[in-house]
């Protein structure tokens, strides 16, 4: 494994790859963030990155400290980021989305000195911290000014071991924890990915890896990021994801790997068929969540495999596991078997390991004498959070999986977002995953809704593609389609109409506002009530 921190990785690259490019930003990203379109080596990026060191160093930031940086995907949250790792000073990413209440929350629990925003931002950022009392130098990418640290306290030279950055989760059932994460944690990732092999071979120095993902994301900071920085490749950071100019940008960057989350699959076949559909350099995406009914159709009309992995914020590639070498069996939401450096256990809802088939709680652990290596130190001033999810030497880490006679794993469903219906569990996932294959769904969220008799009943909240004329006619197709396909308990027995859903920063669910939605939406007249149609055919 590479040691040391991930400032020194980026000089041990830059000595092999100076004039070789490290990021670019294509045309269509520039324009959103009013920027110039441009690539940077990594003798340029070095500069850059150079000159902000030293100025923090001289405004006094110090080892131990903490930055908060709402720079999204910009080429300065690269350069700001490596500047305070070679100080030792770690990066805390703000998501753009938070506001004030939210960011009074990061600011104070984070504890940083200072922070870097957009000058839009910077007022907001000053009140947030000004409400709860919290001493907090506010500074712009574009004054490229320096920010005060606020103390002389000289400190060990940063290592291994020294926290890099600190990540929170998108706080999809409450406040969000602050996992830290250390110079190793990163370096483990890039490393990993590095190593893969198989449809994921990479080539030193060569490789361009394009991602819509946020750098406030492990996948983006850690994965993309870290496996280009180590093998000499080029980082293409996109805004977002832009569903109608993704193979422009795809073609136009030059990109040979892309990092994709389950949303987009769906969203890209959506689209109609077109000659250009296979003209793209891309040998394999990176990612998790296709939808395993169009899987093997993406993959068709694409030209590329879509390797599906499973990893964490809490575990990054420590415990990552990853379908990158045949079979993958497309289509049962395979996502590999673990390595040998990783322990596995599946665990039952009584506390028995499952048996091959059987759905389980997955529990990881690194292999060896310190099982926690390579994953996060610590939720931040949470010891008992920590000490709950590493209960019996293991991290739990609330995904619903099964393990075939094979030893392959296969992703079910978040423990949290299993309804349960009259005793059985029904997986919120799988619903959906039936209702997007209908033409007439642009997205869909399933959840439990209250029931009298039967505990839990299944309510699918429905984004439709275009305006719907007859909302019960497209209601009842809907629960036929999960009749078809099946068992009939885990049919809709609610459906709602909506404008959109509540997602996370990453375009994922947020699952606690949408059980709200759910709740909220399942006594209003216009939720359409079709259990009348949940009937046992046996």
């Amino acid at each position: 494994m590479v040691g040391g921190t991930v400032y020194e990785a980026f000089q041990r690259t830059l000595a092999r790859h100076e004039g070789r490019e490290f990021l670019s930003i294509i045309p269509e990203t520039a324009q959103h963030y009013g920027i110039e379109a441009r690539s940077y080596t990594y003798v340029q990026a070095a500069d850059e990155i150079a000159t902000l060191a030293n100025r923090y160093a001289a405004a006094g930031l110090r080892a131990g400290q903490r930055v908060g940086l709402m720079l999204e995907n910009r080429p300065a949250m690269f350069f700001h980021w490596l500047a305070l790792n070679s100080l030792g000073v770690s990066a805390v990413p703000l998501n753009p989305d938070w506001r004030e209440a939210e960011l009074e929350y990061v600011v104070g629990h984070s504890e940083m000195v200072a922070a870097i925003v957009p000058p839009t931002r910077v007022e907001e950022l000053r009140r947030a911290a000004e409400r709860i009392g919290h001493r907090l130098s506010v500074g712009t990418e574009e004054e490229r000014s320096a920010v005060v640290g606020a103390t002389d306290d000289r400190r060990p030279a940063p290592d291994a071991n020294t926290e890099c950055a600190l990540l929170y989760t998108s706080g999809t059932t409450g406040r969000p924890k602050g996992c830290v994460l250390t110079n190793e944690y990163f370096l483990w990732s890039g490393t990993w990915y590095a190593g893969i092999g198989g449809l994921c071979q990479l080539q030193e120095g060569v490789e361009r890896l394009i991602t819509p993902l946020p750098m406030t994301h492990m996948n983006a900071m850690a994965c993309s990021t870290m496996v280009m920085l180590l093998t000499g490749g080029c980082i293409i950071p996109l805004d977002r994801f832009h569903p109608r100019t993704w193979w422009d940008s795809v073609r136009e960057s030059r990109a040979t790997v892309l990092h994709y989350l389950g949303v987009m699959p769906a969203m890209l076949l959506g689209a109609a068929p077109a000659p250009g559909d296979r003209q793209h350099r891309i040998r394999f995406g990176f990612g998790a969540g296709v939808s395993p009914r169009l899987h093997a159709a993406f993959e068709e009309r694409f030209g590329f495999p879509l390797i599906e992995a499973w990893a964490m914020t809490e575990t990054g590639c420590a415990a990552a596991i990853i379908a990158s070498h045949e079979p993958r069996k497309i289509g049962t939401a395979c996502f590999g078997r673990p390595s040998s450096k990783v322990d596995c256990r599946v665990v039952t809802a009584e506390g028995d390991d499952a048996a091959p088939g059987a759905h389980g709680e997955l529990w990881v652990r690194s292999v060896g004498d310190h099982p926690r290596r390579g994953f996060f130190s610590e939720y931040l001033k949470d010891p008992e959070a920590t000490a709950q999810a590493w209960q019996g030497g293991y991290f739990h880490t609330g995904d619903i999986v099964f393990v075939d006679t094979d030893g392959d794993f296969h992703f079910v469903d978040r423990k949290k977002n299993v309804i349960r219906r009259s005793g059985e569990n029904i997986s919120a996932v799988e619903v959906e995953g039936v209702l997007l294959q209908h033409p007439r769904i642009a997205s869909v969220g399933v959840a439990a809704v209250p029931d009298e008799v039967r505990g839990d009943e299944v309510m699918a909240c429905v984004v439709p593609r275009g305006a719907v004329e007859d909302p019960p006619a497209l209601a009842r197709e809907l629960v036929e389609l999960c009749l078809q396909r099946l068992a009939y308990f885990k049919a809709p027995g609610y459906i709602a109409f909506c404008d959109e859903l509540p997602l996370t920063p990453t375009e994922k669910i947020q699952r606690a506002r949408l059980g709200e939605l759910a709740r909220e939406r399942v006594g209003i007249g216009s939720t359409l009530d079709l259990r009348s149609m949940k009937k046992r055919t046996q």
